[in-house]
Order: structure tokens, then C-alpha cells, then sequence
């Protein structure tokens, strides 16, 4: 699933999802005819958003120190791991 807010609602960019093997939950536009969107799937992405709000507390992770995608990976899920425990 990729969950995204109505800004991201535009049938090019489902389309994109689809093509990539995903599905799309993104609600349409007040102005757009209603599209399939699971609400439960919708009504989760808060818990991501306040899970990123957290990780970027950590500096390192907010203005992205490591140079690469490896050393960035282990940093975060260092970060996620002490935000896991400390909850």
C-alpha cells in the first residue's frame, strides 16, 4: 500500500503506484468522483506521521548526517529501535 494525503490524488500518479505493484490509497479530491480508498489504511497513516515526527528529533536522522544509504538505514533503525524501548 502507498497512503497519501489528497494532494497526491491524481490519476497519473495511481497509475504510477499500480505500475510499480502497489496499490494506492489515496482519497480523491473533494471536486473528483470517489475513488475505492480503505479507510482503515487511511486512518493508520497517522501513526507513521508521528513516528517520523519522532525520529526526527534525532538530529542526525532530520538533516540527513550520513553520506550513505547504508550507514543513514542503521542510524534510523538505531533511532527506531531506542524509540521502540523508550515506549
Amino acid at each position: 500500500w502507498v497512503v497519501a494525503d489528497r494532494g497526491y490524488a491524481s490519476h497519473a500518479f495511481r497509475e504510477h503506484i499500480w505500475s510499480r505493484g502497489a496499490r494506492p490509497a489515496i482519497p480523491s479530491k473533494r471536486n473528483e468522483a470517489p475513488v475505492a480508498c480503505p479507510d482503515w489504511i487511511y486512518n493508520n497513516r497517522n501513526f507513521v506521521e508521528r513516528l517520523w515526527a519522532r525520529l526526527k528529533e534525532w538530529r542526525a536522522i532530520a538533516t540527513r548526517y550520513e553520506k550513505t544509504a547504508s550507514s543513514f538505514m542503521g542510524v534510523l533503525s538505531l533511532a527506531a529501535a531506542l524509540d521502540w524501548l523508550k515506549s
